[in-house]
């Protein structure tokens, strides 16, 4: 027994708060069905991003994955980071390489723009990203990519960011892509949606939720309402999660 235990490959998720971790289940079912009996995950539940040391001295830390409200915080204790993790400034992969050194990547990018671009058969050429917070950082690097224009629906008003009150027919409309980066409307407070004028929506718009819990919110109810594609989060953390495997495997 301790010769199995100590010939396998951990990996696991970093964060605050995770015992409703995505990832665990994901990668726990991923390790039974491809038979890989020699790899475990498991969440590493931090009360503050000091705690991170210990879990890298661990043995056979072989992976991990880096959710809220570490993705940024985290970026101090790696050597170097993939070119898109730099410029997002976050990171939710970490990478150990043989040569001791560990590497911080990002693939929330990744999974964002394939599982968007699977229900899209041409780029909208504006959009509205609801939050600004380290999620909505995935979309905005994916909008440019993509060359969609592209704002923020916030409580405060700024560069490149609109007030919700300020929101009114002309402006969903010019958008036809909505993009829910907030917290607003995930499980348990399922009720909730973030305050839009979702009557001036039409067939022509997509929105998308990166909530997966519900798999459909109260935002993604309204616009299949109204005709709208939608798309929850499920297939973003899907994609973003093989990806993270194909970078611990490289």
């Amino acid at each position: 027994m301790e010769s199995k235990k100590s010939n396998t490959k951990r990996y696991g998720l970093i964060g605050r708060n995770i015992a409703y971790s995505f990832s665990r289940g994901y990668f726990k079912q991923k390790f039974e069905t491809e038979n890989l009996y020699y790899c475990s995950y498991e969440n590493f539940d931090l009360k503050q991003i000091e705690e991170l040391t210990k879990v890298f001295s661990q043995k056979n830390i072989c992976g991990l994955n880096v959710t809220t409200p570490y993705k940024r915080e985290v970026l101090h204790f790696l050597d170097h980071l993939s070119p898109t993790a730099k410029k997002m400034d976050a990171v939710n992969t970490i990478k150990f390489h043989e040569d001791g050194s560990i590497s911080g990547h990002n693939t929330d990018v990744y999974g964002f723009e394939k599982s968007l671009l699977e229900i899209i058969s041409k780029c909208p050429k504006k959009a509205l990203i609801i939050g600004t917070g380290g999620a909505s950082s995935a979309v905005a690097y994916v909008m440019e990519k993509l060359k969609i224009k592209f704002s923020h629906i916030s409580r405060r008003e700024g560069i490149n960011s609109i007030n919700y009150s300020a929101i009114d027919e002309i402006i969903i409309k010019e958008h036809q892509l909505i993009i829910n980066a907030s917290p607003v409307g995930t499980f348990p407070e399922i009720e909730k949606a973030p305050e839009l004028p979702y009557q001036f929506l039409t067939q022509d718009h997509i929105l998308y939720d990166l909530i997966y819990n519900p798999s459909e919110t109260r935002f993604l109810s309204e616009g299949r309402k109204r005709g709208c594609k939608i798309l929850n989060g499920q297939k973003m953390l899907e994609y973003q999660a093989e990806k993270s495997w194909d970078i611990w495997n490289q």
